[in-house]
């Protein structure tokens, strides 16, 4: 039976405490929308040029929930570049985070990369899969993704060792309007990411 935990209320008091003293945005989904598409994987060249904002390295927006969503993987996999094209400027997260946060902090395309950023710092190579889904309704998508990727450090709290790989599964459920995505909903498996990095 899989175990969702969904806020650092949910933790251990010590873990709880140390995590919020931490002070830093790592949300407790620690991941968020994927699809398998090939070639997605993240590279040096899809940041975005030096001294420019996501915004400046703007590309067309897609048209099509199904392009929307491959570009979604592709920002997620690293591809930064990719976020002005999809994401809404008045963009907002729904997530517990590790510090007791709800997300609602987390707005725009600036602070969506900055949130991906922070989520891909302790695990680089972090990749995720589809197992079900998409589920497309109307303006809204969900599916079930797994993550894995390889421990660099970084971490509050881990004990584990650098290398180490995890793997975490969660959903995700996004709405769209005219062509962006406006606003993002997103629970994951953090127990067991918390147990394979020695957190708890």
């Amino acid at each position: 039976m899989e175990i969702v935990m969904t806020a650092a209320g949910n933790l251990p008091t010590p873990v709880a405490d140390r995590l919020r003293r931490t002070r830093r945005i790592v949300p407790v989904a620690i991941a968020a929308l994927a699809l398998a598409v090939p070639g997605a994987a993240a590279s040096a060249s899809s940041a975005p040029e030096p001294g420019r904002t996501a915004a400046a390295n703007h590309t067309a927006a897609p048209k099509t929930p199904k392009a929307m969503l491959a570009s979604w993987v592709r920002l997620w996999n690293g591809d930064y570049k990719q976020a002005p094209g999809i994401t809404s400027p008045a963009f907002q997260v729904h997530a517990a985070l590790l510090d007791g946060g709800d997300g609602s902090s987390i707005r725009g395309v600036d602070g969506l990369v900055s949130m991906i950023r922070q989520i891909r710092a302790p695990f680089p190579d972090l990749h995720f899969t589809v197992e079900v889904g998409p589920l497309v309704d109307g303006s809204y998508a969900s599916l079930r993704w797994t993550a894995t990727g390889t421990y660099a450090g970084g971490f509050p709290g881990a004990k584990a060792e650098l290398g180490t790989v995890v793997t975490f599964t969660g959903n995700d459920t996004l709405r769209m309007k005219s062509g962006k995505f406006v606003e993002y909903w997103l629970n994951a498996d953090t127990l067991r990411l918390l147990t394979q990095l020695r957190a708890i």
